[in-house]
């Protein structure tokens, strides 16, 4: 993509008079402007896309819990937001931060699957459903969040049938898997260590799939795909706000939703990973 539409679309979007853009990634820029500001602007055909981002951003921003760059402006295509200057993380940031992400939870959402944006979003490159459910936090587990991608991967012959069989075990099985009962959190939602910025004081988040669900599975995915110093965050989460006894046994419970869109979208890669967890799920 040409630099010079990411120039266009935040001078349009913000009013500031931008004047030069440098690439990130193939679809992220970071802009200047002639007073000194930094942007970052990202492109998205995905109407849906963006405008789920901007909404889940405002949204975990709202409680005042976790740092989350400003959105300064979004249309059909183009998500500008103010730019954070990363920095190493400190141990006191990776404190505030679990402490930080247990408030945010606590913040709440409307219902199981309710977001402030559409309810046909994604997360990454694969669909996601934002639809409020008035049902138990596992049923609508099951029904949202799982065998969506279960059949996408089963009809793509991306999971084998133990695969498949194990996956469907954890879900006749998922209310007595599930522990305890919870209120819907406010979650991220795709809380993988790319989407954590650190600075020397803080953490920030960026690119949401915002909605409501359990707060074990923000965790789980931060467990899944790497987050600098784990433990330190767990740890200061759980003084903070406790987990619900067995918490972490329940984490390949919470690890199938992240892993079954990988497998939906890179392949069968992931295959053996998902029927792996799915039997450390019945295991727990």
């Amino acid at each position: 993509m040409d630099p010079r539409e990411a120039v266009v679309a935040v001078t349009e979007l913000t009013g500031a008079r931008a004047v030069a853009a440098y690439p990130l990634t193939d679809n992220v820029f970071e802009v200047d402007t002639d007073d000194g500001d930094l942007f970052v602007a990202k492109y998205d055909a995905r109407t849906a896309a963006v405008t789920a981002t901007a909404a889940g951003m405002d949204w975990l921003a709202e409680p005042g819990a976790v740092a989350v760059p400003q959105v300064r402006g979004a249309d059909d295509r183009w998500l500008v937001m103010e730019q954070v200057e990363q920095s190493p993380w400190t141990p006191d940031a990776v404190a505030a931060f679990g402490r930080g992400l247990a408030d945010l939870h606590s913040a709440g959402a409307p219902a199981f699957g309710a977001s402030t944006g559409p309810e046909r979003a994604w997360i990454g490159l694969a669909p996601l459903t934002c639809v409020p459910a008035d049902t138990s936090w596992a049923a609508w587990y099951v029904t949202d969040r799982i065998e969506p991608y279960l059949r996408g991967a089963a009809d793509r012959c991306l999971l084998d049938a133990d695969g498949v069989h194990a996956v469907e075990q954890v879900c006749a099985r998922v209310d007595d898997l599930a522990g305890p009962p919870e209120p819907p959190a406010r979650l991220h939602g795709d809380l993988w260590h790319g989407n954590v910025l650190w600075t020397v004081e803080r953490a920030w988040l960026i690119d949401p799939a915002a909605h409501g669900g359990h707060r074990e599975t923000d965790l789980a995915m931060l467990s899944l795909f790497g987050c600098p110093e784990l433990s330190r965050v767990l740890a200061a989460y759980h003084e903070h706000r406790p987990l619900a006894d067995g918490w972490r046994a329940r984490v390949p419970l919470h690890q199938l939703f992240p892993l079954l869109v990988h497998t939906v979208v890179f392949g069968g890669t992931y295959a053996r990973q998902v029927a792996d967890t799915a039997r450390a799920a019945l295991r727990a």
